[in-house]
């Protein structure tokens, strides 16, 4: 920067280069984690890691802005690196089928990952932990982040108003995220990311080598490339196929017409089959026919996808469908598709929705609620352990089915769930729900569901009701035993029914024709149901998993040393009080979200919006700041620990009940105070730093801190997360010096 320009000059190309590098932070940070996770093998269960690494390296980074040791030239020579050594390990599993990854055990797991289950045939298998993937790409990813957390740093210490600079950065951060919100809302494709990320990050660097442009060039090649359609090798496949694929606001999808295979994020996702060819969609309209019922007429469908269960819904003699369907890009493929054209008929009325915020503003009551293979293979976001169907597996939201039901209605609810004790805890949130046990069948058929039996290659059909309106099937059932059923049946024909043995067979039981029945299921009554504050339903307890401790311990030594060999930490003294203010915000932030993403809907709409809201009101409690001026901070505490003691003890159900406009003005204030207190506290600090790169570099390792804390959740709950976030700022409060914060001479 020019020293002969005049202050003012100086100071406005200052602040001007800290909105622009948070502008830069929060694009290229957003785009790491949806392109990482969906490039990575499994990555898109941990994209929290992705998350992390970009903390650790902006923290590194800001702790190094005085070091003399310039590491904003490598940033484009790693993350070109970083992204080919991505795509070469994504080629790798596709080639070589020997090669597998291994996801904490999926054989007996604590925690299930749909879509990560191998069977290593023979000792020539090679097996991949996913904590070394996570492991090296944490490491490579938090590298790539320093250089630029080095220019926030840099930025910061030349700003001469440190609450000015730092909301600055705080605006940047605000169009960060409004930009990816929109790229997302376009459907742009990574290559498009990546080329602005690439063209703010060359206008940082003081010289633009050929090394450096020709990163830049060879990086949007590999996006170019990597992002076209193409005849690819599938995984554990010899011959080549074509995929088309896009991004959607959650996935990157291949859709590979020539088996209407739909694949996210490098998982099989589903299939677009005709009405007949997968008879298992029938099953519950077949078994309900046979046993003197009228065809279901009003009908939801959540998790609607490309159409199947539609197109089966229609078939059998529905007069409305409700089709619920929270990614467009699925529901656009089956609609293009899906042979039958479901979504063409006038009987079916499509949402794009979250299945729980359907449930919960819909006044209809239905015949046949479905919840169609719900499982979507990816994180609501990288602040939590959620996914984006967690909070349709609560006890809460079977209460809100059954009174979505009409009084003969019938839920039903089919998966391959992968573990007995899985099916145990839904058959028991049923039962709750109901009062009444499911039925519960087993495809191929069971006659006993263990809880620790795996179900990975069966599908599991649960149909549940208020009796007597599964009375029929049940009696059917305790008369004849068994329900047959041909693999290609024939829709209106009556050779599908119950009876000891496969219609006009003799005694001889067909390949074609499959054998249903309930099954005994074990259910551990110990075990507690998923709930609204507790919403997991594919950990088998509440405990932090081995996989997760053995990922905390492995990223928390990397991240210590990181700390001591990349930046000069044995020379600064970590700020504490600013540590321990990031680790609660960073616990403040993921409930906020886990919260609105109950009242209003785990979608990436929402999810952004709520991301906005929350930098909205941290540039509020700045500007208080700026104008109030507030010296003693004890007050700001205080109440800032009576709204953590509202958070805690007013349960997140209570709020569900309000109606829309209560709902939005009550939950927002309970989720965005305590979040403007805390931000006056950090900017009435900040203001008066003499460090402004290590306090911002510590409060960034704060949030990794706090991003470690937050696996908790999983023994505690999120509400009672609040508790350990409030700990976080006690220690701060008696950490440093609040009760006065006086302005450095010169500041405003």
């Amino acid at each position: 920067m020019n020293s002969t320009q005049p202050p003012g000059v100086r100071a406005g190309r200052t602040y001007l280069d800290l909105f622009l590098v948070s502008f830069l932070l929060l694009l290229f940070e957003l785009a790491c984690i949806r392109w990482f996770g969906s490039t990575v093998v499994f990555l898109t269960f941990f994209t929290n890691i992705i998350l992390l690494a970009t903390f650790l390296g902006m923290s590194v980074g800001c702790l190094a802005a005085s070091s003399r040791r310039d590491w904003t030239r490598v940033v484009l020579p790693l993350f070109l690196f970083v992204t080919t050594l991505a795509v070469v390990l994504l080629w790798t599993r596709g080639q070589f089928g020997r090669v597998l990854v291994d996801v904490g055990s999926q054989g007996s797991p604590e925690q299930v990952y749909f879509g990560t289950e191998f069977v290593a045939r023979d000792i020539g298998s090679f097996v991949v932990p996913i904590e070394l993937l996570a492991a090296v790409f944490f490491v490579l990813i938090a590298l790539v982040f320093t250089g630029v957390g080095q220019v926030m740093g840099r930025a910061f210490t030349a700003a001469p108003d440190r609450l000015v600079a730092y909301i600055s950065n705080i605006a940047g951060s605000l169009a960060g995220i409004a930009a990816f919100a929109a790229a997302s809302y376009l459907r742009t494709t990574p290559l498009f990311w990546f080329a602005i990320v690439g063209g703010i990050w060359i206008h940082f660097l003081p010289r633009r080598t050929t090394l450096q442009v020709g990163s830049l060039v060879a990086i949007l090649l590999v996006m170019g490339v990597f992002g076209y359609n193409a005849s690819v090798r599938a995984p554990f496949q010899r011959s080549l196929e074509y995929r088309m694929q896009l991004w959607s606001p959650y996935y990157k999808i291949h859709y590979i017409p020539a088996h209407g295979m739909i694949v996210t994020n490098n998982i099989s996702h589903q299939q677009i089959v005709p009405v007949g060819e997968a008879p298992a969609y029938l099953l519950p309209h077949l078994l309900s026919r046979d046993a003197g019922r009228k065809p279901f007429e009003q009908v939801l469908i959540i998790g609607a996808g490309s159409g199947n269960d539609v197109a089966t819904a229609l078939a059998n003699g529905a007069k409305h469908v409700d089709a619920v369907e929270i990614d467009p890009a699925l529901y656009e493929i089956g609609r293009a598709n899906h042979p039958d054209h479901p979504y063409q008929d006038p009987r079916v009325t499509v949402h794009i929705d979250d299945g729980r915020n359907f449930l919960g503003h819909t006044n209809r009551q239905y015949d046949l609620i479905v919840y169609a293979l719900v499982d979507s293979l990816v994180l609501h976001s990288g602040y939590s352990s959620l996914r984006l169907e967690s909070f349709l597996f609560t006890q809460q939201a079977f209460h809100d089915i059954a009174a979505r039901l009409a009084p003969n209605g019938v839920f039903a609810g089919y998966n391959f769930y992968r573990q007995g004790w899985i099916v145990g805890r839904i058959g028991r949130m049923a039962e709750q729900a109901f009062g009444a046990p499911p039925v519960v069948m087993s495809l191929p058929y069971a006659d006993r569901i263990g809880a620790a039996e795996s179900q990975a290659h069966r599908m599991t059909f649960i149909l549940a009701s208020r009796d007597p309106a599964l009375g029929g099937i049940r009696q059917q059932f305790q008369a004849k035993q068994s329900f047959w059923i041909n693999s290609r049946p024939a829709l209106n024909a009556a050779v599908n029914g119950y009876g000891t043995q496969p219609p006009n067979s003799g005694n001889a039981v067909t390949a074609s024709w499959l054998r249903i029945a309930p099954a005994a299921v074990e259910i551990d009554r110990a075990d507690r149901v998923p709930t609204d504050d507790w919403p997991f339903l594919y950990l088998r307890g509440r405990v932090i998993p081995a996989l997760n401790l053995r990922n905390i311990a492995l990223l928390a030594m990397l991240s210590l040393g990181f700390l001591y060999v990349m930046s000069p930490v044995r020379q600064i003294r970590i700020n504490w009080q600013m540590l321990f203010l990031g680790a609660g915000f960073m616990l403040l932030e993921t409930k906020g979200v886990v919260h609105m993403a109950l009242l209003f809907g785990s979608t990436w709409i929402v999810n952004s919006i709520v991301f906005f809201a929350i930098l909205v009101m941290i540039l509020a409690s700045n500007l208080f700041v700026l104008l109030v001026k507030p010296r003693n901070l004890w007050p700001y505490y205080a109440l800032l620990v009576a709204a953590f003691a509202v958070n805690v003890f007013v349960p997140m159900s209570q709020f569900l009940a309000l109606p829309g406009s209560a709902k939005v003005v009550v939950s927002c204030a309970v989720v965005f105070v305590p979040i403007f207190f805390a931000g006056i506290v950090f900017g009435a600090l900040f203001r008066r730093s003499s460090q402004p790169d290590v306090d911002f570099g510590s409060n960034i390792a704060g949030a990794m801190a706090g991003g470690f804390a937050e696996s908790l959740a999983l023994v505690v709950g999120f509400n009672y997360l609040l508790i350990i976030a409030l700990g976080f700022y006690l220690l701060s409060a008696f950490s440093g010096r609040p009760v006065r914060a006086h302005a450095l001479p010169g500041t405003v």
